[in-house]
């Protein structure tokens, strides 16, 4: 049988019976050569032994209060009880300066547990006041953590989501978006609602263990609010455009009444360059409207660009050669683009006698054309690329919506800025190397 080792407390006892030993056995043999009375030499022997043994627990318990205070204190950290403090810390005396150790540990722990619960009450709070719906799930597909807003969707209180260790994902018609692709898009036909929303998941760990944090955002407000505000500016533009032309219209068919010959004549004219306007901007907007999906095939790079330099004739505009390069896009679409970029650059070049530049180049594993100019800059970007604003005379307003929605029909992005070094514009256009249809 494995023999037990002795406590720290039989150690002390025993070392400090082993310090005084030699002096009580001396004490001990010269009584006994010393002291010719028998009755005298018991009752001193008998102090000294008392003595001894009870100087021997008085070190004990010297040695060991200390250490089961400090033992206490820790054990009360332990529990989350900030209040207990150890008396007697001071600086310059080992036993004071451990106390005082302690102490400042716990007022750090005290700070840190007040902060953490602030923190938290915060968190729970934004939580369940934003309308995204948050869930937490175990490795096991539980739910351990829903907020109002996630409560609304399942139609189903958190109380309940918790009881036998919280629903299963399966149970709760989720067990997909636990899965798959993220972030993404998925029709969900939920208690609470059903439509469209954005699914984002991630993971964290709680407790040791790894869990799966999903975050549902509905959308089919944002939807409906890009929807009327698309209405509103539709309607807004159509009217505006469709009013410039039937009012000289109506003005004009009426004073023609009872008008001379020549009187005649000039207004069907106005009335014919007007409905002539007309018929010019709902085509215009019949292109931006029925813009035909790329159909992608590979285009060689500096063989696009120098081709579409060598189209505009009223300057020369200078391409600056990038490196070797091919992309997966729909010819006539990009060449409408650039064409589009180039013929606005050299308008604004040609207002201030400045040139015009076109470069590529690799950025973030995408293809990047730039088009820079040399005029006189943008004054606004604010409506640069909403359909049919125009600053140019005779402008139609849309090769910059029309642009922009080529670039995004092949998953890039085209943007106007003006440029840092000197007076002008850059207009950058990037797409990916190989874009999907």
């Amino acid at each position: 049988m494995k023999r037990r080792p002795a406590a720290h407390d039989q150690h002390v006892f025993l070392l400090s019976l082993w310090a005084g030993l030699p002096g009580v056995v001396t004490s001990l043999v010269l009584l006994w050569l010393y002291v010719p009375d028998a009755k005298v030499r018991w009752t001193v022997g008998a102090a000294v032994v008392l003595v001894w043994a009870f100087v021997s627990l008085a070190l004990r318990e010297r040695v060991l209060r200390p250490l089961q205070t400090s033992a206490n204190l820790l054990a009360a950290l332990r529990e989350e009880d900030f209040s207990v403090r150890g008396r007697g810390a001071r600086a310059g005396d080992p036993l004071g300066e451990l106390l005082l150790e302690i102490n400042s540990l716990a007022d750090t722990l005290h700070a840190q547990r007040v902060g953490s619960l602030e923190a938290g009450a915060l968190l729970r709070r934004v939580m369940d006041e934003i309308e995204v719906a948050v869930l937490a799930f175990d490795g096991n597909g539980r739910a351990v953590l829903a907020n109002r807003a996630a409560e609304r969707l399942l139609g189903v209180p958190f109380a309940r989501l918790l009881e036998s260790g919280g629903l299963d994902a399966g149970r709760l018609r989720l067990a997909d978006a636990l899965t798959g692709e993220s972030p993404r898009v998925m029709e969900l036909n939920m208690p609470g609602a059903s439509g469209r929303f954005e699914m984002r998941r991630s993971t964290f760990r709680m407790g040791g263990l790894p869990h799966q944090l999903l975050v549902l955002a509905d959308l089919r407000r944002a939807l409906r609010e890009e929807e009327r505000l698309a209405w509103q500016r539709l309607v807004r533009v159509l009217g505006h455009e469709i009013n410039n032309s039937l009012a000289p219209i109506h003005s004009i068919s009426r004073s023609l009444q009872g008008a001379a010959p020549e009187d005649v004549e000039s207004g069907l004219a106005v009335i014919e360059r007007r409905a002539g306007s007309l018929m010019r901007f709902m085509t215009a907007y019949t292109r931006l409207a029925r813009l035909p999906a790329p159909q992608l095939a590979e285009v060689d790079v500096p063989g696009w660009v120098h081709r579409v330099a060598t189209l505009e004739k009223r300057l020369d505009v200078r391409v600056h050669e990038g490196p070797p390069l091919s992309v997966q896009a729909d010819a006539d679409q990009l060449d409408q683009l650039i064409i589009n970029l180039v013929r606005n650059a050299a308008d604004a070049a040609l207002e201030t006698g400045g040139g015009v530049e076109v470069s590529w180049g690799l950025a973030q594993r995408q293809l990047e054309v730039c088009v820079t100019d040399e005029g006189p800059g943008l004054a606004s970007t604010a409506n640069l690329f909403v359909p049919f604003f125009t600053t140019k005379a005779g402008g139609s307003g849309i090769g910059l919506a029309l642009s922009r929605q080529i670039a995004e029909a092949h998953q890039g992005s085209l943007s106007l800025e003006n440029r840092g070094d000197r007076r002008g514009a850059r207009a950058r256009l990037r797409i990916p190397l190989k874009a999907e249809a």
